[in-house]
């Protein structure tokens, strides 16, 4: 059984599936959770603010954005009667997916529970996929949890999509 669940979270709805998902298995295995936010901050610069005004004001706000997001997981892992603890890794010059891989193998976690949107095709080439390169460097098991996929106006199934190993198909 999985007792260190490794859960990037980045406050958006797919990541907070992923975290349910934790949840649930910490629960039946007795685990605990740790809770990881990457703060990629490059993305938000633009190139056009000035050195002291990123450093000085957007930065700061950042990293207070990414302790609330931490926080809330923290509480809803406490709600389920699940231990979590938090990390916030400041990312440079690197992918996020770099940074997951990195800490799951620090920690050492036993498996990554990871959001995902599912992205294919043209969608997928342009954002890249860091599900995908987490999935293709990850040191332990790694189970994708599909975010709800609209698909004319019908919910997918909420069921999550493991990823660690490809299944034998049913005959």
């Amino acid at each position: 059984m999985y007792q260190r669940i490794l859960v990037p979270i980045d406050g958006s709805a797919t990541s907070e599936r992923g975290l349910a998902e934790a949840i649930a298995i910490a629960r039946v295995s007795g685990g605990s959770i740790r809770l990881l936010h990457v703060l990629d901050d490059l993305v938000f610069t633009t190139g056009f603010e000035a050195g002291a005004t990123y450093t000085n004001t957007v930065l700061p706000q950042l990293r207070q954005h990414s302790e609330q997001i931490l926080a809330a997981g923290r509480e809803r892992a406490a709600a389920a009667g699940v231990s979590a603890d938090t990390l916030c890794v400041e990312c440079f010059a690197r992918r996020p997916a770099e940074v997951i891989v990195e800490q799951a193998s620090a920690w050492p976690a036993d498996v990554i529970v990871l959001g995902t949107h599912g992205r294919r095709g043209v969608t997928r080439l342009m954002l890249g996929s860091d599900a995908e390169q987490v999935l293709r460097m990850a040191p332990v098991p790694v189970l994708l949890v599909r975010s709800v996929q609209d698909s004319g106006g019908v919910a997918a199934s909420p069921a999550p999509a493991a990823a660690t190993a490809p299944r034998p198909m049913a005959g």
